[in-house]
């Protein structure tokens, strides 16, 4: 890891930008691998936003020095060309960069690059093939000796789980989440905490478990509300909940809520946007 990479805040992507073009800027003096790895975080500050095009302009200016240089930069430009190939939604050339990043990572023995490149391979796949794909990713993590490849194992828990849950097995995704949860308290990582029991609560209510859910929703909701950061997605559940449970006086209160935090949501807007409709027409608006 560089020293640039503890600037990244997924929550202020462009703020991040700004922060590794003035290192871009100043760092002058660095080695020429350190600067392309740099340009490949400005790409994916680039492809988080949507911006494909400045993301791939970018990655092109990396491959054009490439040849240049030996060892991780390759593999985190192939990285950041998947990443920006899944985002826009080409999924066999995102196949083929993770499968680079990969060889490479394992030709180096690079955990924490191999990781996230078996990461990247596990989203992309179908998902009997991302469940072996997970497991595969769980294993490398928890038995590496590189600190970073063993904090990737909350993603991987998390979307093994969700690959359980898509693939319909409700009580493995349920035994997943909840190892996800021992691994989040462990760190003490309060936001990752607050996700690794929503998942909780979500796969109970697959399970029809509903009172079980409502009760760590609405503990989600006390919590959301006393720290000031209302969750859309806790009011969608808690709207899903008392709708089974024929409330009719919170169900749609709670939609009103879920629509009103995710309506700007561009991520639901552009990939579920049925579901945004539903939520809308079940708030009664």
């Amino acid at each position: 890891m560089e020293d640039f990479d503890r600037l990244w805040n997924y929550n202020d992507v462009a703020g991040t930008e700004l922060k590794f073009k003035e290192l871009l800027v100043t760092g002058a003096e660095k080695e020429l691998s350190y600067k392309l790895q740099l340009q490949t975080q400005i790409a994916r500050t680039y492809s988080l936003r949507g911006l494909f095009t400045e993301a791939h302009n970018m990655l092109d200016a990396v491959l054009n020095q490439l040849a240049e240089v030996n060892g991780i930069a390759h593999i985190r430009y192939h990285l950041e060309r998947g990443r920006t190939f899944n985002s826009s939604g080409k999924k066999v050339e995102a196949k083929q960069e993770f499968e680079q990043a990969k060889a490479i990572a394992e030709e180096l023995n690079e955990d924490f690059y191999l990781v996230d490149a078996i990461h990247m391979l596990a989203i992309i796949a179908p998902p009997n093939e991302s469940i072996l794909l997970h497991q595969h990713g769980i294993i490398k993590a928890e038995s590496s000796q590189n600190e970073g490849a063993r904090n990737s194992l909350g993603a991987l828990y998390n979307n093994l789980g969700w690959s359980y849950f898509d693939a319909g097995e409700y009580e493995k995704a349920l035994s997943v989440f909840l190892r996800s949860l021992q691994w989040r308290e462990s760190k003490n990582s309060v936001p990752e905490i607050f996700l690794a029991k929503w998942c909780i609560a979500r796969t109970l209510r697959a399970l029809k478990r509903i009172d079980d859910a409502l009760k760590i929703q609405l503990a989600l909701f006390e919590e959301s509300t006393t720290t000031g950061n209302p969750d859309g997605y806790v009011h969608e559940e808690l709207g899903e909940l008392f709708l089974l449970k024929h409330d009719q006086l919170k169900f749609p209160f709670h939609f009103e809520k879920a629509y009103e935090l995710l309506a700007t949501d561009r991520y639901l807007q552009q990939t579920e946007p049925a579901r945004l409709e539903r939520i809308k027409r079940l708030a009664g608006i």
